[in-house]
């Protein structure tokens, strides 16, 4: 009996050892992209097949919440890479002194020009509120005419979710000296404030609101995966704000050069790819194949509104407080 219990303990001390001599790269993200239903399984599945290694996602709340456990953790951080950031936090995140240059040199399919050290975009889109045409067949063509109805909304926490900083910027962009009047008649139209897009999305998906704030994208997620024509973006005039997300190499990663590896495969078609069908946002660099014909009839705002990375870190601030002081009325 001794022999196969033998042969059996080699085996297992031999898989064990495999195990420890591959490299682990831990990546630093929010909730949906590492969910069963995003980009995470299938980025995780392509990277490991050239990297030899075992990629980890961390999942860390909303957006906006990976700079607050980033500032909590600072060098102490397990991950080598932090993917989920924006164009509004990109700023703050700098000044932490947490990040190192990433290195890649690519060209990229943004609407804007992109020139940043520390941070490559993976994706891109616009923010906006969605409705679904059979409850709400004439929606609010402004953010103001939607202030001014009886629509019902969600929308996020600003201060742990970027889509919810994002709607901050987007009424500072548009409307400047009279955000705090917006904010003030908009008030009234807020069934609720969520930690992330994730509630806000699923309330709205249950019949609760009217209207919620995603992008203009989404409805492309429910035509291509549900055969659902039945939510669409409204259209407004003043135009919309865009969000690029991002990631970073960690100053102190423990996998640096796996790291920037994964860097260079995230501008891949192999990545790229992936991010229209699960992240629902516009790839950073068109994947050879084109976007999927679902992403044809989206509204395509003729203006698109953004800060420059350290003009919305001055405003956030003072933008947070104008939205807490209006919702405190």
């Amino acid at each position: 009996m001794k022999a196969p219990f033998l042969a059996t303990c080699g085996l297992m001390a031999a898989s064990t050892l495999a195990m420890a001599d591959t490299p682990v790269l831990t990546v630093l993200t929010y909730d949906s992209f590492a969910s069963d239903w995003g980009p995470g399984p299938v980025v995780e599945k392509a990277f490991e097949a050239e990297c030899g290694c075992d990629l980890r996602f961390i999942p860390a709340g909303d957006g906006a919440a990976l700079l607050a456990r980033l500032r909590l953790e600072g060098a102490r951080s397990e991950a080598d890479v932090v993917l989920g950031l924006d164009t509004n936090l990109t700023a703050a995140a700098a000044e932490t002194g947490l990040f190192a240059p990433h290195g890649v040199a690519a060209t990229l399919d943004l609407p804007v020009d992109w020139s940043d050290a520390n941070f490559l975009p993976f994706d891109w889109g616009w923010f906006a509120f969605v409705h679904d045409t059979t409850r709400v067949p004439s929606p609010p063509t402004s953010i103001e005419a939607l202030a001014e109805s009886d629509l019902k909304i969600v929308i996020q926490d600003p201060r742990s979710s970027t889509p919810g900083l994002g709607l901050l910027m987007w009424v500072k962009a548009a409307y400047g000296s009279r955000s705090e009047e917006i904010w003030g008649k908009l008030a009234d139209n807020i069934l609720t404030v969520t930690p992330g897009w994730s509630e806000s999305y699923d309330l709205f998906l249950k019949g609760e609101a009217d209207m919620v704030l995603s992008y203009t994208t989404s409805p492309a997620y429910h035509l291509i995966a549900e055969n659902d024509e039945s939510k669409a973006a409204a259209a407004f005039s003043e135009g919309h704000y865009l969000q690029v997300e991002v990631a970073g190499v960690l100053a102190n990663a423990k996998q640096p050069e796996l790291a920037r590896r994964f860097m260079e495969f995230m501008v891949s078609d192999a990545f790229q790819s992936a991010i229209p069908e699960t992240n629902w946002m516009y790839p950073a660099k068109t994947p050879a194949g084109g976007l999927p014909e679902g992403f044809g009839g989206l509204v395509l705002p003729e203006t698109s509104l953004l800060f420059p990375a350290d003009e919305a870190q001055a405003l956030r601030d003072a933008a947070i407080e104008e939205w807490r002081g209006a919702l405190a009325r």
